[in-house]
């Protein structure tokens, strides 16, 4: 990954896309993320020196952005998991728990933001499992795969081949969020559309769920503000 180098050096990340026809430089408004996206045929040193002459506007870019677009990470910090807000603080022994309204977090506090996002990421996997394979069997369809990924433009996908992906940050949303989203994903394994059909299957397997897609659109940015490592 380059980094622009300065006061303060700004990591950018490369993408190579069959799409592009030119280099363009995009800041995500969510997390301050910078994505340089190149032609597939482009040289990298093409791509870098395209990112130097936008140097000026990049960095008036990023500090234009308010100072709560990131919230990192570390002993201190507040975040929520499963829809309950935890304190995260230095913990003992070998594994992260939880107790009472803390996140005990053991081991060097300087990586304590990378080991909390492994953790849930795992702990997102299982309940993102069991919801999804709670609603394909009220569907009586079945997924191939389940991966989770940390992505900024979707909550979740199904592809046509059955598999399913999520955002591990929907294990820091209320449960019934991530409910929805397992049961809005599965939906598709019947009908690959946003049909009414499709809406007929997701009020089969989850009524009500217009409230949880409402939660997401109020609040679910401020799950991707949390940053997790430097």
């Amino acid at each position: 990954m380059p980094v622009l180098s300065g006061t303060p050096p700004v990591e950018v990340h490369l993408k190579r896309s069959a799409r592009a026809r030119r280099f363009s430089l995009r800041v995500s408004r969510l997390d301050g993320k910078v994505t340089l996206s190149m032609p597939l045929r482009a040289r990298e040193g093409e791509a870098l020196a395209f990112l130097k002459g936008h140097e000026g506007w990049l960095r008036e870019t990023l500090q234009a952005m308010p100072a709560s677009a990131l919230r990192p990470v570390g002993i201190g910090a507040l975040i929520p998991v499963e829809g309950r807000e935890l304190l995260l603080s230095p913990g003992t022994g070998r594994g992260i728990r939880v107790e009472d309204d803390r996140l005990l977090v053991p081991g060097d506090p300087a990586t304590a933001g990378v080991r909390v996002a492994a953790w849930l990421k795992v702990l997102a996997r299982d309940r993102l499992a069991r919801a999804s394979t709670r609603y394909a069997g009220l569907v009586g369809r079945s997924y191939s795969t389940l991966a989770i990924r940390d992505t900024r433009s979707r909550w979740g996908s199904c592809s046509p081949d059955g598999r399913l992906m999520y955002s591990w940050r929907l294990i820091m949303a209320p449960p019934p969020v991530l409910d929805y989203v397992a049961a809005h994903e599965v939906a598709h394994l019947v009908e690959l559309n946003h049909s009414p059909a499709y809406w007929a299957v997701v009020n089969k397997i989850y009524p009500g769920w217009q409230a949880q897609r409402n939660w997401l659109h109020a609040q679910g940015q401020t799950l991707h503000r949390l940053r997790f490592q430097d």
